[in-house]
């Protein structure tokens, strides 16, 4: 449970400690600080994208719990205790993660901006379902939403990096 903090004005602060890529941070945050201000500005982790801010564009997604959501919809003091992996954690060392080569080998990158967003719900989608169909796949980035592509070679690239084996697990309590 969050540690409460008041002010001199009387504004209470809440003290959180998040795990997040396998490293726990402490940190002091107001009530109504969302995760994905925590992720970009405190931690410098701005592989996490800020968009629509109301939950409809899944550029913020990250894996809470090793479940996606979008960042800009979790209170930091609700993500206290809590298992986060950002795009910054999926890759191993120097080496990309699976999800990140296939994006990448079979043209699912355009301007870039969700791909974070659509790699950290793909990489959900075959933890749990390690050989998905299209329509799975669909589902799973239904949240996510890209400007630049018809979603076809997303969509291919998360089908050819279910074919791949796995590599490193995402950061999970499952």
């Amino acid at each position: 449970m969050s540690q409460v903090i008041t002010d001199k004005q009387g504004i209470s602060h809440y003290m959180i400690t998040i795990n997040v890529n396998g490293d726990d941070y402490t940190r002091v945050v107001k009530a109504n600080t969302i995760l994905v201000n925590v992720l970009r500005d405190e931690l410098d982790l701005t592989g996490t994208k800020k968009g629509c801010e109301l939950g409809d564009c899944g550029s913020c997604t990250i894996l809470l719990e090793g479940k996606p959501v979008d960042s800009c919809m979790v209170l930091a003091i609700e993500a206290d205790g809590k298992k986060i992996t950002t795009i910054e954690g999926i890759a191993e060392s120097a080496e990309l993660d699976k999800v990140q080569e296939s994006f990448i080998n079979h043209g699912a990158i355009q301007c870039g901006y969700c791909t974070p967003g659509m790699i950290l719900s793909a990489k959900a989608l075959l933890t749990r379902n390690s050989h998905p169909n299209e329509h799975e796949v669909r589902e799973a980035i239904a949240g996510n939403l890209c400007r630049c592509t018809g979603y076809v070679n997303i969509v291919k690239a998360v089908l050819k990096a279910a074919e791949e084996p796995n590599d490193k697990e995402v950061i999970s309590n499952e």
